[in-house]
């Protein structure tokens, strides 16, 4: 079973935050987090930064008992947020760190009732996905992949496309996690829940490449199955700079990123196959909402391919002029 790097010996604490007014609050919330929900350092330390912004709009109010803070307040924060330039979606996910931190203190009998739930944020606007050709894609993988650490790098890109991972996914494997041959592997995604994800054949080879490779790189002891010329695991720079470098060298034009990677996963799995459920299950989503997305991304396909191969689907030269 993949394991997640070794979490922080603490959580992010109240020294994140601007004076007092909350910190008890927010620290025992975080502790919370951490051991109850089990959720990731990186999600620890997103939501100390969301909470300490709002304790800093708190006390520039004037507040002085966490009591006092109501719907209205919450509601100034976030237009002010918004005056300042911040997009919807971060918009969004502060309202989410703070429904989440009073529905806690609620539970707790702090406050009669949480005065962030009420609060709408500017309409959202889901981006599609950005996606890469199939047949782009598959060109660029099939170039040799150079020296062992580009064939390390091989393997990153090949394992991304081939199982859907997400980038903290893929950084806690192990190598014993994937080694014997097998085609399929247990992680753990988001909100602590595991799923088995599928090695395809390329990926499969290019992994077995870089395990006989991994020995003169990796520090005795490492678990880790990707590591970095230190010897130990990769970090979440290190892989973004490793596939910025890989596009390049395999002269794919458009940029590089593990959940570029993901939506095309994604995307070209749900156009061969036109299962929305499997790929939700691949792609370790809790609703199938969150899945939806593709079939939006493989409806545009559809109309194209229409609009060019059905004879009555554009207009003749002779119909434009009208009359």
């Amino acid at each position: 079973m993949a394991r997640g790097t070794s979490a922080p010996s603490s959580t992010p604490t109240t020294a994140a935050v601007p004076g007092t007014l909350l910190a008890p609050w927010i620290a025992e919330y975080l502790e919370h987090l951490r051991h109850e929900k089990r959720y990731s350092p990186h999600t620890l330390t997103a939501a100390a930064a969301d909470l300490a912004r709002f304790t800093d709009h708190c006390e520039r109010a004037g507040l002085r008992e966490p009591q006092q803070i109501d719907s209205h307040l919450v509601r100034s924060f976030i237009s002010t947020q918004h005056r300042a330039g911040l997009q919807p979606a971060s918009l969004h996910r502060y309202l989410s760190s703070l429904r989440s931190f009073f529905d806690r203190q609620l539970r707790l009998g702090r406050l009669p009732a949480n005065p962030a739930l009420t609060v709408r944020a500017p309409k959202l606007r889901r981006k599609l996905p950005g996606v890469i050709a199939a047949e782009d894609l598959v060109s660029a993988l099939d170039r040799p992949a150079g020296d062992e650490l580009a064939q390390r790098d091989q393997a990153i890109v090949e394992l991304f496309y081939s199982s859907g991972l997400r980038l903290a996914e893929l950084l806690s494997l192990d190598a014993e996690d994937v080694a014997g041959g097998v085609r399929e592997v247990r992680v753990t995604g988001k909100g602590n829940k595991q799923r088995v994800v599928m090695i395809g054949a390329a990926a499969r080879s290019a992994l077995d490449a870089w395990l006989r490779l991994r020995p003169e790189y990796a520090d005795a002891g490492e678990p880790a199955l990707f590591v970095a010329r230190t010897g130990r695991r990769l970090s979440r720079s290190a892989v973004a700079v490793r596939l910025k470098a890989w596009a390049q060298r395999s002269e794919l034009a458009v940029p590089l990123h593990p959940h570029r990677l993901r939506h095309s996963f994604a995307t070209h799995l749900l156009e061969n196959s036109g299962d929305l459920r499997a790929v939700q299950e691949l792609l370790g989503h809790a609703n199938l909402s969150t899945t939806q997305i593709y079939t939006q991304l493989d409806w545009k396909r559809l109309a194209s391919v229409y609009d060019q191969a059905h004879p009555r689907a554009r207009r003749r030269k002779t119909d434009a002029g009208g009359g």
